[in-house]
């Protein structure tokens, strides 16, 4: 099989994105009439820009540096703000198209470090527009990476040093005393429940990992003194009633979207195990709104503050 270069695979996109957004605008008989320089214009990165974001904390950042204007589209993990679900939407972060990204003629797409599929992030790379991947790596350092990346990329430099500033601030203010109370947080273990038949738990070098040591609380399945007294284990594994049981946590800490999926807190104490941990047996069960907990965006010291109210009240009561 002959191969495609990759300057034919660029200018097969590129082609392929302007008959779709023409069709997309009804103009698919008017190809050749001169409204579709326009959309040429726009899809070589020349005049006014047009962002799509891949990924909720992105776009949160983008709207908190009021450059939404510039917004063509988002992915589906973007839901704040709400004025947010207006935008035409490009499908899940992971499971992206390249043809539906390219058919709206983006100057600009900045994305998280979940976006994908790899092959699709290639494709998008070759065709010549702009992509830029920004990682958090789980840190609040990271969040405010992002945010002077972005305000670089969209020419708003002046907003993002002042929101830096100010989410700084509130971070002192919000982590000053949890660090306080080091070594005196309850244990924890947090369930991703969002489908039925795939019910997960956090390890190490996850999001929720670090929002459960953000929030004051150690993660009982990688505690060294926990469960059966390893290291515990990096990423997401399937909930055993074994390891539940072993790690006997405090506080179990679920999405909001989790809680739904599962059928509420009835059904999250009859997961495995559950039932024999302090968590279950005293209903200790918790959870906060998916990407206010686990996207690292602007709203991260609002979520950090409301899960430590959340779990000193669940462990006084």
């Amino acid at each position: 099989m002959r191969s495609i270069s990759p300057q034919t695979q660029h200018n097969r996109l590129r082609r392929q994105a302007l008959i779709q957004l023409a069709g997309l605008a009804g103009l698919a008989g008017l190809a050749s009439s001169s409204l579709l320089p326009s959309f040429a214009q726009a899809a070589t990165g020349k005049g006014k820009q047009r962002i799509i974001a891949v990924g909720g904390a992105i776009t949160e950042i983008i709207f908190a540096l009021n450059a939404n204007n510039d917004l063509v589209a988002v992915d589906t993990t973007s839901n704040f703000p709400e004025s947010v679900q207006k935008l035409p939407n490009v499908g899940y972060a992971r499971a992206l198209s390249a043809e539906g990204v390219l058919a709206l003629a983006p100057t600009q797409i900045i994305a998280s470090e979940d976006a994908g599929p790899p092959a699709v992030i290639r494709q998008l790379t070759s065709s010549g527009i702009p992509l830029a991947v920004l990682p958090a790596h789980h840190k609040f350092e990271g969040v405010l990476d992002r945010i002077k990346q972005i305000g670089e990329l969209t020419g708003t430099q002046a907003q993002a040093a002042t929101l830096m500033q100010s989410l700084q601030q509130e971070w002192t203010r919000v982590r000053t005393p949890i660090e306080q109370r080091k070594g005196k947080g309850p244990k924890a273990v947090f369930i991703l429940a969002h489908a039925p038949n795939q019910i997960m738990v956090a390890g190490r070098e996850t999001a929720a990992h670090a929002v459960l040591e953000y929030a004051g609380a150690s993660n009982a399945l990688t505690a060294a003194n926990g469960g059966n007294g390893s290291s515990g284990f990096s990423g997401y594994k399937p909930l055993t009633p074994e390891a539940m049981i072993a790690a006997q946590p405090d506080i179990i800490l679920v999405t909001d979207q989790g809680l739904k999926a599962s059928g509420g807190i009835e059904s999250v104490l009859k997961l495995p195990g559950v039932e024999q941990t302090p968590a279950g047996r005293k209903r200790r069960i918790l959870s906060q709104e998916a990407m206010l907990m686990l996207g690292f965006g602007p709203r991260l010291p609002s979520a950090i503050s409301q899960l430590d109210s959340a779990i000193i009240k669940a462990m006084q009561a």
